[in-house]
């Protein structure tokens, strides 16, 4: 079968540095807070994509799903800033068990897909934001197709899936750039005193590209993705080392995306996961595949320590996502009261 590639480009204003909301420092009871206020600016929520795939296939776990979202609704989630409401979405997940590669659904039809039975790391933080950002994007009575949206909107480029494998970002450092263009997230990373910018050639699926269901049967994308991936080293990255992570644990909040950077020559990251405050000190939650951990999403150490228990472990990338505009839906619900 004949298969052409319809890539979409990565616009030139990705290969600079966006101009982000003002960010100013404060400090109470000892704890240094970086507050970010959303762009005055966002860009619209594009619609859900047209299904291409049978339900059953990408959508696991519906009674969690619903589980959790009754209790938000019961308890008001939707009132929490985007931060605390992630975080506790998120501790709704602690337990369910780690697996890999479950977005990889068919040979070669892409869609947004959602496991809530197994996770891995950034599935976890997907889910948990996804549910977060559905609660205020739009009223209820929510179903499974609500949370497929808020998905395809952060891991899709524009937030639009085409049906097709590259219409995804298969990089973290992507994924934190085109959200922040879009007005929907900010990479506070480069204002963390102590950042450093990373340079890399990122090879992350060229060279293990048998790795992935797509590209292994679908081989006439591997040029593509080199493509992708030489613009994405490309990318004004920064980071914080782990050697300055201590220090800049006073600027993380609460639903904060971490993601672990690593020493490897052609990749900038090989982990993510959420900060969560406790006890005055900025957490790790994630899905984590080690077996002494008990291969399941978890509430880990602070994240200084972590990063402190691997020599592969560079340091850490912070992106703090915003909600994204309200659905007109808001307008009908009011009216119709």
């Amino acid at each position: 079968m004949n298969f052409k590639i319809a890539i979409l480009p990565l616009c030139i204003a990705m290969l600079a540095s966006c101009a982000g909301p003002e960010i100013v420092s404060t400090t109470m009871n000892g704890i240094t807070r970086l507050q970010v206020q959303s762009p005055g600016k966002q860009a619209s929520v594009p619609p859900a994509s047209r299904p291409r795939l049978p339900m059953a296939t990408v959508f696991k776990g519906e009674s969690k799903f619903y589980a959790i979202v009754a209790k938000a609704e019961r308890e008001n989630w939707r009132k929490m800033p985007i931060g605390e409401r992630t975080v506790r979405i998120a501790r709704e997940m602690v337990g369910t068990p780690y697996v890999n590669y479950t977005l990889e659904a068919d040979d070669r039809i892409e869609s947004p897909v959602v496991n809530m039975r197994e996770m891995d790391c950034w599935t976890y933080y997907e889910n948990a934001l996804a549910i977060s950002r559905m609660l205020t994007y739009k009223p209820g009575p929510y179903k499974t197709e609500d949370m497929l949206h808020m998905v395809e909107i952060e891991r899709y480029r524009n937030g639009i899936c085409t049906g097709n494998y590259l219409s995804r970002m298969h990089h973290l450092e992507e994924v934190f750039h085109d959200n922040q263009r879009r007005g929907y997230a900010n990479n506070i990373s480069s204002r963390i005193p102590g950042a450093q910018r990373l340079s890399r050639e990122i090879k992350e699926m060229t060279v293990p590209w048998k790795s992935y269901r797509y590209l292994k049967n679908n081989k006439g994308m591997l040029p593509a993705i080199g493509r992708i991936e030489a613009q994405v080293s490309r990318l004004p990255v920064y980071h914080i080392p782990k050697v300055k992570a201590r220090a800049a644990e006073k600027y993380l909040q609460n639903g904060d995306i971490c993601a672990i950077t690593t020493n490897w020559k052609n990749g900038y990251t090989s982990h993510v996961g959420l900060i969560v405050r406790l006890k005055g000190r900025a957490y790790f939650t994630h899905a984590t595949s080690d077996s002494k951990k008990g291969r399941m999403t978890i509430i880990d150490r602070p994240i200084t320590d972590y990063l402190n228990g691997s020599s592969k472990h560079a340091g850490i990338i912070i992106c703090r996502p915003f909600d994204i505009p309200p659905s007109p839906l808001w307008q009908k619900n009011t009216a119709g009261q």
